[in-house]
């Protein structure tokens, strides 16, 4: 999309990522073959509710990917500061490298990232400036497909029409409650968590503060002025036209906004 990959080399980032993938992988693959198609060919369904499916599901695949792979704001190592910006810029007591305030060193990618939020193991890469947006779009897809599997699962058992054809002689019908049962609980607990990150993510966006910030009690209300969420959102999106906030296939356009880092990490 434009960007340099980034990629960062931590085995349990590896593992968490690749237990998201696996949990992705899974309803992807058996919610359309136990519920969908079955529904579909027997007229309780249309066809606009398989394709919903797959268009979340692959909103929610690609967001995960592009963010777990995107510069998160990584500063080089010999950084161009403006001289109208000279003022905002501090040394990191870290790797001794001048970096923009609100920056802050994440000790397990080894560098300075730039509005750095967090770093998250689930995407096995630092939530910052340049892929905060990709963040949130995960946390927003992942909510509707697991809201989304979790209704096809109860409506399969207590809405829908039962099933007249049944291919007994396959693997999964054979086993359809405990796979069924699976993709249920699986659902509870990552809407659940991600309900709760997504949630604060919001907020911190709301109040234009990072978690690190309100983890240090770092930026007081007079730290630096208020701005509409419309202006937040659209700096960290990267664009003023709101549809494309909910498109993760493109590629983000820094706005120029004037620097506000009265306080720092």
């Amino acid at each position: 999309m434009g960007r340099r990959i980034h990629f960062v080399v931590d085995p349990q980032g590896w593992c968490c990522m690749g237990l998201i993938i696996f949990v992705w992988l899974y309803n992807t693959i058996f919610i359309p073959k136990v519920i969908l198609f079955p529904h579909y060919e027997e007229g309780h369904i249309s066809a606009m509710a398989i394709l919903c499916y797959y268009f979340c599901s692959l909103f929610c695949i690609a967001s995960l990917l592009r963010a777990s792979v995107a510069d998160p704001g990584k500063l080089p190592e010999n950084p161009k500061i403006p001289i109208t910006e000279r003022e905002y810029w501090e040394l990191c007591n870290k790797c001794n490298m001048m970096r923009p305030k609100r920056s802050h060193h994440c000790s397990r990618c080894g560098h300075c990232v730039r509005r750095m939020d967090h770093h998250c193991p689930w995407i096995n890469n630092c939530v910052g400036e340049d892929n905060h947006w990709l963040f949130l779009q995960l946390c927003f897809y992942t909510q509707i497909l697991s809201s989304y599997t979790l209704i096809l699962d109860f409506c399969h058992y207590y809405y829908f029409l039962p099933l007249k054809k049944e291919n007994w002689d396959v693997f999964v019908f054979r086993h359809e409650l405990a796979v069924l049962r699976i993709s249920a609980f699986m659902g509870l607990i990552i809407l659940g968590g991600i309900s709760g990150l997504f949630y604060t993510q919001l907020m911190g966006i709301f109040t234009d503060t990072t978690s690190i910030e309100k983890m240090s009690n770092c930026c007081e209300d007079i730290s630096r002025p208020r701005k509409p969420w419309q202006q937040i959102f659209s700096e960290v999106f990267g664009t003023h036209w709101k549809i494309l906030w909910f498109i993760p296939f493109r590629q983000r356009q820094p706005l120029r906004v004037p620097y506000h880092f009265a306080n720092h990490v």
